[in-house]
């Protein structure tokens, strides 16, 4: 029996905005504005992403990923950038997962977009030093791009100790970072780079120069006015399960003010050190809780949270589709994926509350193959399978643009003599031993047929519109297809089995897969 490529979604995916962007830059500028006024500069730490916040995208359906840089450009006279990436992070080549570059590509990339925008791009901090290879190599690139860079040093006792760190022998051993706007903005390629610890030093350093400097953070998640357990706030959760962060009831916050807020771990414990500081320089803390120091008005955006929920309970399954990945490959640690688990169960969701799994599942049963699915916009489910041709996602990728075009199923854009030179090629004189299409040869192989077809051309057309789409494999995928799918804005996630041929060890059905 010849089993149908496509199935229709019960459910078809409604694309529900659950946050008012436009309301968010407008009030978020203005608050950010009124903190600057308190000081006479201001070091705002941007936690989370400037650029291509994605995650956000994701969880706050209608957040749009470049608009906190576009809220900032409101600002853009009176804020220079200083970019901050931890030398850990340069030595152990750290990707960023959204983009599938190393952080420190992503601070080249950084600088040139903001300089490309009329940013003032002061410097760049390398923290954490202990004197990495890696680090000093990456610190002659920012020379050579004329790019000022500071060295800022692991201090013993952090951030326990602050009667050191607030000393000398603590803050003080960092170079000062030469700023001159009354608005500083301090960012990174993601987390754990040492933003907060950068800031606190400036203060300290400014301090001894006779300036006011204050400290203030927006860090869109978690989000404080929201519940604990809030879906958007696991997720969050979820997206730095790596990192052990974990989100906590800001205990500051409810001794001050008898109000329950959300804070993180990294947060609270920083707190103390903070407070002793400002009471140093200033004889008191403008800051009675952590909750105190943000400036983030994103809870204040949301306007369907039904819709923040739902996306935000799908974007746990997918961190733990790729926490799971990642565990095979060897880069986590199974805690990571133990995290993840609790995340779901905290969320009430398995992996079966993602339709595209299910289908590529069914789908994988009934052909006994490797096997893809893909959820377009208007929640028809598109699957392919491993065949001798093209890859599971390649086949997938292809039917989903037909249907999407209206083109019929059985119809053939690309002919198998066009396919087979190519398969020559790889195989005979590039020396592949896979001999099927990856995705991006199958693009290449169909905008050759558009060149000619106006169906090609037109099933070619519909790839802008694949952006936001749901995708799942059965197999873990190979780095090409995987940034296919990035680049195309596909949402893709993949069970933890190796493909046949590629296996060290004996794989496993995923948990929650019945």
């Amino acid at each position: 029996m010849r089993h149908s490529a496509w199935t229709i979604s019960k459910t078809p995916t409604e694309m529900r905005a659950g946050f008012d962007n436009a309301k968010y830059e407008q009030i978020q500028s203005a608050h950010i504005k009124e903190r600057i006024e308190k000081f006479d500069k201001l070091y705002l730490e941007f936690g989370g992403k400037l650029f291509d916040d994605y995650h956000a995208s994701r969880v706050l359906p209608g957040f749009e990923p470049d608009s906190k840089l576009k809220m900032l450009s409101n600002l853009k006279d009176q804020a220079e950038i200083v970019i901050v990436i931890s030398a850990d992070a340069i030595e152990q080549n750290k990707t960023r997962g959204d983009l599938g570059i190393t952080y420190d590509s992503d601070v080249l990339r950084l600088v040139e977009s903001f300089r490309d925008m009329d940013f003032y791009v002061s410097s760049v901090v390398i923290t954490k030093y202990t004197g990495q290879a890696a680090a000093d190599k990456f610190r002659h690139k920012l020379e050579a791009h004329n790019i000022n860079s500071y060295l800022h040093y692991v201090i013993d006792g952090y951030p326990g100790d602050v009667g050191k760190i607030v000393s000398d022998d603590g803050y003080g051993k960092n170079e000062y970072v030469h700023t001159t706007r009354p608005l500083v903005v301090v960012t990174a390629p993601g987390p754990g780079s040492g933003k907060m610890a950068t800031c606190l030093s400036q203060i300290y350093h400014e301090h001894k120069r006779g300036i006011t400097a204050g400290y203030a953070k927006f860090e869109t998640f978690p989000i404080w006015n929201l519940p604990l357990k809030h879906p958007v706030n696991l997720a969050y959760e979820a997206a730095t399960a790596d990192l052990n962060d974990v989100n906590m009831i800001d205990p500051f916050h409810l001794e001050a003010y008898g109000e329950t807020t959300v804070n993180y771990n990294r947060d609270i414990e920083i707190f103390p050190v903070l407070k002793a500081m400002f009471e140093e320089i200033l004889g008191e803390c403008p800051y009675k809780s952590p909750t105190d120091m943000g400036v983030n008005m994103a809870g204040n955006c949301i306007i369907d949270d039904d819709v923040c929920q739902e996306a935000s309970r799908q974007e746990i399954i997918r961190r733990y589709f790729k926490g799971a990945c990642d565990l095979k490959l060897g880069n986590v640690s199974a805690d990571v994926v133990r995290k993840l688990e609790l995340l779901m169960k905290q969320a009430g969701v398995t992996t079966e509350d993602r339709n595209v799994v299910n289908a590529a599942r069914k789908r994988m049963e009934e052909t006994e193959t490797p096997c893809a699915a893909i959820e377009l916009h208007d929640g028809r489910i598109m699957t392919g399978r491993t065949n001798d041709l093209l890859g599971a996602v390649a086949s997938c990728l292809i039917n989903s643009l037909k249907l999407n075009a209206g083109i019929p199923h059985p119809l053939h854009l690309i002919s198998r003599e066009s396919l087979e030179p190519i398969q020559t090629l790889k195989t005979q004189y590039l020396g592949a031993h896979n001999p099927r299409l990856h995705t991006d040869e199958m693009l290449i192989a169909l905008s050759v047929s558009a060149a000619t077809d106006d169906q090609a051309k037109l099933t070619l057309e519909q790839l802008p519109f694949m952006r936001g789409c749901e995708a799942h494999s059965t197999v873990m995928l190979s780095s090409v297809d995987e940034a296919v799918f990035r680049k195309l804005g596909i949402q893709l996630t993949c069970d933890p089995v190796l493909p046949a041929g590629n296996r060290s060890h004996d794989t496993q059905k995923p948990e929650n897969a019945k």
